[in-house]
């Protein structure tokens, strides 16, 4: 079992930035691939960023490629997603997950095992 915590949310203007973090339980957190999903009101769930488990390999949307940037700190058991040049099309619910084994692509939301409650980010002036 594994316990996910975001936090980092909020209101923020076009053009701003914000940074979220998601606090992982356990102590084989080194061990996960993480990712980043978002969900907007009346859209499905849709990936955002993934990380490889020594984050030496990351993979974005197409959507937020060259605007945010995943790491992590495996001392601190916590995954960030750094959000910058915000529009307001990135409002949505923001969620961390973990994929326990491999799998095919990090964008697959089927393959991830475990997910945070979400944060809510807003873009709005």
């Amino acid at each position: 079992q594994v316990q996910l915590v975001e936090s980092g949310g909020g209101l923020v203007q076009p053009g701003g930035a914000l940074r979220l973090s998601c606090a992982a339980s356990g102590r084989t957190f080194s061990t996960y691939t993480m990712g980043w999903f978002r969900q907007a009101p009346g859209r499905e769930r849709e990936f955002a960023a993934g990380i490889s488990r020594s984050a030496g390999i990351t993979y974005y949307a197409g959507s937020v490629k060259g605007r945010f940037t995943i790491s992590r700190d495996n001392a601190k058991n916590t995954l960030y997603l750094q959000m910058n040049s915000l529009k307001p099309e990135d409002t949505a619910v923001y969620y961390c997950a973990v994929r326990i084994n491999g799998g095919l692509a990090y964008s697959r939301i089927d393959e991830y095992d475990y997910w945070g409650q979400g944060t809510q980010v807003t873009v709005s002036s």
